[in-house]
């Protein structure tokens, strides 16, 4: 086992001292956002959050019931009545001041994003533009919402197909993307003419509190963003509530694919519209004829982003066998050069902490399964010995795994990278395609064929070709089988919250 991983500086960092060095101390909210009020939960409750770079406590937050989400849920469908009459033009510029207001607080939000959930500084600074960008896409596509005039087949009759919001949606978001999971969604279901209940992941709510702040300066009326926090201990209630209460029309969730499945049947009980984002499993497939370099530094990133916890992440790395050993090499090296473990706010940081204790103790137990059935370290492999009393873990590189180990059956979302031998392209299509889930996958050729070929064949919704990267405002993002229904983001995007209405007019 090789360590050999690069730490930042590794001075002390106080979490809490931090938080002084907000610009905006305003934007540190710590109650509930309903009805356009900052209130407290019924019971009087709160729960703890915690840096994970530090485990240090940060600040308490409103602990919400499903008595408080019904609340949440009245008042966002008395604010619907007026929203939904608002022209697409009215809420465009609404947004448009929203988007405006995040890229002028973007050091402060991504600050905050930062001490709850662990992301190198200039990594959270990436998300909150990624976040706002979002903000930006939906205040244009609010105009873009158009029907259709279909040909009748009856002469006295015109037919007219146009579109309307849905209701108050319901939004469920996960930890590691705190601000951007809700402004992708958020902004779809704004520009549409809906109105929201969001619940952010115990884990991460400040950022998410911070966005309504800033929701109520650019002018968004009272109970048209709703945000109830709630602990882990209260998610269950809460999110049972946002599925099961009729007055919600429209579901979306960000998780895994076991949480959707439960929370898919318990919206059936009231046929709610629902798209569900949901696990990935991510071949990122190296063939023979690829460029090397650029496959290497882009699994880089596409690995290692966020300490490995994203859904998109390459979970199963396959290299031909004629340049595998070539291309561990190149790999191997760049993540010797390139990433610097330590607190997000450390400098030079480039690598943080497993966001929870159950994320850390699941890589290590996949990183122990996967050793005694043959596989070599050949890189990483254990808690890193820093300054700081985090949730670390080594970026970490395999060879030798077994297809047969929890590692390369199931998503990961940590930061394990095993990388495996293939001989043909029949071969590796039919491994990338043999688990249940199909969010993203990635290759790398210069053959023209192969690359209509394997990207027609993968089982996936997003498909990165010479590129580890699949997501941005503009492009529809969501996966097939197990991985969930529905897109976000695009032009698609916005159709999740809207219902298609006919009217037959005969004359």
């Amino acid at each position: 086992m090789s360590s050999h991983i690069s730490l930042a500086k590794n001075s002390k960092v106080v979490s809490t001292d931090e938080l002084s060095k907000l610009k905006d101390p305003s934007l540190f909210r710590a109650e509930a956002f309903v009805d356009g009020k900052w209130v407290k939960a019924a019971s009087g409750k709160t729960f703890d959050v915690e840096d994970p770079g530090t485990l240090e406590k940060i600040g308490s937050v409103t602990d919400m019931d499903a008595s408080d989400v019904r609340k949440a849920v009245d008042a966002g469908s008395a604010a619907f009545e007026s929203w939904k009459k608002t022209t697409a033009k009215q809420r465009a510029v609404l947004l448009r001041k929203w988007y405006d207001l995040i890229i002028e607080n973007k050091d402060d939000l991504a600050r905050i994003l930062t001490l709850e959930g662990g992301k190198p500084l200039i990594e959270a600074t990436g998300e909150v533009l990624y976040g706002a960008s979002f903000i930006e896409w939906f205040s244009e596509e609010a105009k873009r919402a158009y029907g259709d005039v279909v040909p009748s087949p009856v002469a006295n009759s015109r037919m007219v197909v146009m579109k309307q919001p849905v209701g108050v949606a319901g939004i469920i978001t996960p930890y590691n993307f705190p601000n951007a999971m809700i402004t992708r969604k958020v902004g779809a279901a704004l520009a549409a003419g809906c109105t929201v209940v969001v619940r952010p992941a115990h884990e991460t709510p400040y950022s998410a509190l911070a966005l309504c702040e800033l929701a109520q300066r650019a002018g968004i009326p009272p109970g048209v963003i709703n945000v109830v926090t709630c602990s882990g201990e209260n998610t269950p209630e809460v999110g049972r509530e946002l599925t099961t209460n009729p007055t919600i029309r429209k579901v979306s969730f960000t998780g895994s694919t076991p949480v959707g499945k439960l929370l898919m049947e318990q919206a059936s009980s009231t046929m709610k519209k629902v798209s569900f984002e949901l696990g990935g499993n991510a071949p990122f497939i190296v063939f023979d004829d690829a460029d090397l370099q650029t496959a290497a530094e882009n699994l880089l990133a596409c690995k290692f982003r966020n300490s490995g916890q994203t859904c998109v992440c390459a979970n199963r790395v396959y290299v031909h066998e004629s340049v595998y050993d070539e291309f561990v090499d190149k790999f191997v090296s760049l993540v010797k050069q390139k990433l610097k473990v330590g607190h997000g706010l450390d400098e030079g940081t480039t690598f943080g902490p497993i966001i929870t204790e159950r994320g850390l103790l699941k890589v290590e137990d996949q990183l122990k399964r996967a050793v005694n059935s043959g596989a070599k370290v050949v890189l990483g492999g254990k808690r890193p010995s820093i300054n700081v009393s985090g949730q670390f873990f080594e970026p970490t590189v395999l060879v030798n795994v077994s297809d047969d180990v929890p590692m390369s059956c199931e998503e990961t979302f940590g930061p394990l990278c095993p990388i495996y031998k293939f001989t043909s392209e029949e071969e590796v299509l039919r491994r990338a395609n043999n688990v249940p889930v199909g969010l993203a996958g990635y290759f790398f050729s210069r053959d023209i064929g192969r690359i209509f070929r394997v990207a027609e064949a993968l089982q996936v919704g997003m498909v990165g070709i010479n590129v580890g990267n699949v997501s941005s405002e503009v492009s529809p993002f969501g996966g097939v089988k197990e991985s969930g229904v529905g897109r976000e983001g695009s032009r698609y995007g916005i159709d999740e919250y809207l219902n298609i209405k006919l009217l037959n007019i005969a004359f």
